[in-house]
């Protein structure tokens, strides 16, 4: 178990990076509020929402490196669907400015962090099935 604690530790420590970003992110948005063609309504939506799902995601994190099964299969699915969401969101051609794209690439990378972490062997052995 040891070793699977060393796994939440640094899933922690990106979760916890994600939702670093995500605040400091929002407080740009709420600086920048006053330039539409830097801040538009998806930027507020989508910022806000990421701010949301970094804060349950430590709350997951932290629960699962207690041993909650129930936490760590929420932090499973919903960091992959984090991952999967922001791919779209880079993808999307115009929909977003290019610093909101360039931020949740970054987000990307340290939830892509996270589900190979929560994701390996090891740890998803000592969940069980």
């Amino acid at each position: 178990m040891n070793d699977v604690q060393g796994h939440f530790k640094l899933v922690k420590a990106l979760v916890g990076g994600y939702l670093a970003l995500s605040v400091a992110t929002l407080g740009v948005i709420v600086a920048l509020r006053n330039h539409p063609t830097v801040v538009n309504p998806g930027v507020w939506i989508r910022g806000s929402i990421v701010v949301a799902s970094a804060a349950v995601m430590v709350a997951f994190a932290v629960r699962a490196a207690r041993g909650s099964a129930a936490a760590y299969k929420r932090l499973r699915i919903v960091s992959a669907a984090m991952v999967v969401a922001i791919t779209v969101i880079i993808a999307i051609p115009g929909s977003f400015p290019i610093w909101f794209k360039f931020e949740q690439g970054l987000c990307g990378l340290l939830l892509v962090g996270v589900v190979v972490a929560v994701n390996g062997k090891r740890v998803r052995a000592a969940f069980g099935k």
